[in-house]
C-alpha cells in the first residue's frame, strides 16, 4: 500500500486480494513458487461428457470402431480428460511469439483453440474454449455461423491477440478468407466487421480433416440438448403440481396426456389453434414458439413460482451475475410463459 501510495496508484479495494498465496492474472495462476494454467482454459475438454453412443465417440476419437464401452473404456476415456489439463498437453502463453487460433461451428455448438509453437516448432495448445448455440444463432446459415465462431475465439484470446502483432486464424470454411472484403454483407456482417478490424490477422483455409481440434470442441454431443441442467427435481415437480391448480393449463395437460380426449372442447380457441405446438412429456407441458426451435418447459400462471425461477436463473452457477437481457435469454431458452419478459425487467 505504501509504494502505491507513493506511486500515485490507486485500487478498488473490493477488487484487490491480500496475503494470498496464490491469484489468477491474465488466463494464469501465479504464486510465487510457480506459474501455472487456468483450468478454466480446459473446461471445454474435461467437462465433455461420457460418450454414450457409436456417434459420440466418434465425434471425440474421429475414428470407426464397433461400439463397446465398458469399466475400462470409462477408465481410459477419465485419463485422457486428465492428461488435456496439465503438461506438457496444456502450455503457457509466450507473449513474445506469435499466436494462431483454429476455430468451427456445428449445428448446435461453436469452438475454438489457441495456439502456440514452442522452441521446436511444435503447435502446443494453450487454451480450448467451445459453447452451445443459442435457439436464435441455430438459424443462422452455415457461413454465419463460421463467423461467429471466429467472433467468439477473438473475444475468449482477446487478452492476448489485441494489438498490432499479426496471427492466423484457421477455419475450414475456405469462403471466410474473403469474408471481410465482400462487397457483399448480410447486415449482420456488417455490424461485426468494426470488431474484426480491432485485430491484426489473417485467414487461412483448413480442411475439415485437418482441423480436428476446432471441429471436436463444435460437436459436444450434450449441447445438442434443449434444456440446461439447472432445471432440476424439485422445480419440475413443483411446476407440475402448479398446473393442477391452473384452469388455464389443467385441461390441456389432461388432453395431451389422455391422447384423443372428448376433453377437446374444454381446451381454450387459442389453445386448439395452438395443439401442435404443445407436448408433454414426463409430465410437464412443453411449448415451441416457433417450429424449429427447441421446446420449452410451460409455467403456469403462478407468480411465486415464476419470481422463484427468475432468481435461480440470475443466480446459477453456469450463468455467472446476468443483467436483464442476460437473465431473459436464459430463462427463455428453457422455460415458457406469456409475457416473459415484461416479469424480467420488473
Amino acid at each position: 500500500m505504501e509504494v502505491m501510495r507513493a506511486n500515485k496508484l490507486y485500487a478498488n479495494i473490493d477488487k484487490c486480494v491480500f496475503s494470498a498465496e496464490e491469484i489468477k492474472a491474465l488466463g494464469c495462476f501465479v504464486s510465487r513458487v510457480a506459474v501455472r494454467a487456468d483450468p478454466g482454459k480446459v473446461k471445454a475438454t474435461a467437462a465433455w461428457p461420457t460418450p454414450r453412443s457409436q456417434k459420440d465417440i466418434k465425434k471425440w476419437l474421429g475414428l470407426d470402431a464397433d461400439w463397446v464401452w465398458e469399466h475400462q473404456h470409462q477408465d481410459v476415456f477419465d485419463s485422457i480428460k486428465a492428461s488435456l489439463q496439465q503438461a506438457p498437453v496444456l502450455a503457457l502463453p509466450d507473449e513474445n511469439k506469435s499466436f494462431s487460433v483454429v476455430c468451427d461451428a456445428s449445428d448446435h455448438a461453436i469452438g475454438c483453440a489457441l495456439l502456440q509453437k514452442d522452441d521446436e516448432g511444435h503447435e502446443r495448445v494453450i487454451s480450448f474454449q467451445c459453447r452451445q448455440l443459442k435457439a436464435a444463432e441455430r438459424n443462422y446459415p452455415v457461413h454465419d455461423k463460421e463467423l461467429l465462431a471466429m467472433k467468439y475465439a477473438l473475444v475468449k484470446f482477446r487478452v492476448h491477440l489485441l494489438g498490432t502483432r499479426p496471427f492466423v486464424i484457421y477455419t475450414d470454411h475456405a469462403s471466410l478468407r474473403t469474408a471481410t472484403n465482400s462487397p457483399h454483407l448480410s447486415q449482420r456482417m456488417a455490424r461485426w466487421l468494426s470488431f474484426f478490424a480491432e485485430y491484426n490477422f489473417r485467414v487461412e483455409y483448413k480442411p475439415g480433416k485437418l482441423n480436428v481440434l476446432a471441429d471436436a470442441l463444435s460437436r459436444r454431443p450434450d449441447y445438442e440438448l434443449a434444456h440446461v441442467s439447472w432445471v432440476t427435481t424439485d422445480l419440475s415437480d413443483r411446476i407440475r403440481l402448479a398446473y393442477r391448480a391452473d384452469e388455464n393449463y389443467t385441461p390441456l395437460v389432461q388432453f395431451l396426456s389422455g391422447g384423443k380426449d372428448p376433453k377437446f372442447d374444454r381446451l381454450s380457441p387459442r389453445q386448439r389453434v395452438q395443439l401442435h405446438r404443445y407436448e408433454l412429456a414426463d409430465e410437464l407441458l412443453h411449448y415451441r414458439v416457433d417450429p424449429g426451435d427447441p421446446v420449452r418447459v410451460v409455467v403456469p400462471n403462478d407468480k411465486d413460482l415464476k419470481y422463484n425461477i427468475l432468481p435461480e436463473a440470475h443466480d446459477a452457477p453456469i450463468s455467472g451475475h446476468l443483467r436483464r437481457e442476460k437473465t431473459y435469454q436464459m430463462v427463455s431458452q428453457t422455460f415458457w410463459w406469456p409475457r416473459m419478459y415484461k416479469l424480467v425487467a420488473h
